[in-house]
């Protein structure tokens, strides 16, 4: 039977896919059919990866990659296009956080925080959009986040970066509209992770209260919305924030 998302053959490249939201995003689209490249700058996580997911042994590849590196971009995108022959999904996952009061912020803290976060998904969007022109059909799909809507004390490096993503976004979507190619953002709330399970406890009651659904989301909710994106049927969508956030932010 044909994937309903006719997403079988897709070629996808996934950065920060090696756990969290971008372990889950590679699990759903591999379930759908698409080949992955599965990009990370850290291997050893890359590795468990693909120990405890077998069977994309024979239908992934890994890319150690620092996305705020241009030659690591680069040789990326090549090596997808040499392995799979076009590249078809773009999904600008790797993030970091760095959180501090902006009155204690180090300046290295900011710049790495919007290197990795923004620099990385404008080189990883330039180097896949070129690919994509080739055959007049690509997916962007930007993992942005509530706080580049609404903010957050502490975090002024992580929500500058996530906001200035939903920007590029947009600008994405304008020029390269005439090539077949879309682009859209996601805005996940809070998201169970491991990174969310060290939170402690009063914090996370604290964040249910200004929840409507009064639950968090699932790793799954997110993997979801990027498979709907990347759909062939989701071509008349583009220069869109879609938030995956409970009503936390409306």
């Amino acid at each position: 039977m044909a994937d309903m998302f006719g997403l079988e053959g897709k070629a996808a490249l996934i950065t920060g896919a090696a756990q969290g939201i971008g372990y889950g995003i590679a699990c759903a689209l591999a379930g759908h059919g698409a080949k992955l490249a599965l990009a990370d700058i850290n291997q050893d996580e890359l590795e468990r990866f693909f120990q405890q997911e077998p069977q994309f042994k024979d239908s992934a590849i890994k890319l150690r990659m620092d996305v705020s590196n241009a030659t690591d971009v680069v040789n990326g995108v090549d090596r997808v296009m040499n392995e799979f022959g076009s590249l078809d999904i773009l999904v600008n996952n790797a993030g970091i956080v760095k959180d501090a009061l902006v009155m204690r912020m180090k300046e290295e803290d900011w710049d790495r925080v919007l290197d990795v976060n923004l620099k990385g998904a404008f080189l990883c969007a330039r180097a896949a959009a070129r690919a994509m022109i080739k055959s007049r059909w690509g997916r962007i799909i930007n993992i942005a986040s509530v706080v580049g809507q609404m903010g957050n004390p502490g975090q002024a490096n992580y929500s500058a970066a996530k906001a200035g993503l939903i920007g590029l976004t947009k600008t994405l979507a304008k020029e390269l509209a005439p090539r077949g190619i879309t682009a859209n953002a996601i805005t996940p709330g809070y998201i169970e992770t491991s990174m969310t399970a060290r939170l402690e406890k009063n914090i996370k009651d604290e964040m249910l209260k200004i929840i409507p659904l009064k639950r968090f989301g699932s790793i799954e909710d997110i993997a979801f919305m990027v498979t709907v994106l990347a759909s062939e049927q989701a071509g008349y969508i583009t220069g869109q924030v879609i938030p995956v956030n409970g009503g936390m932010y409306m």
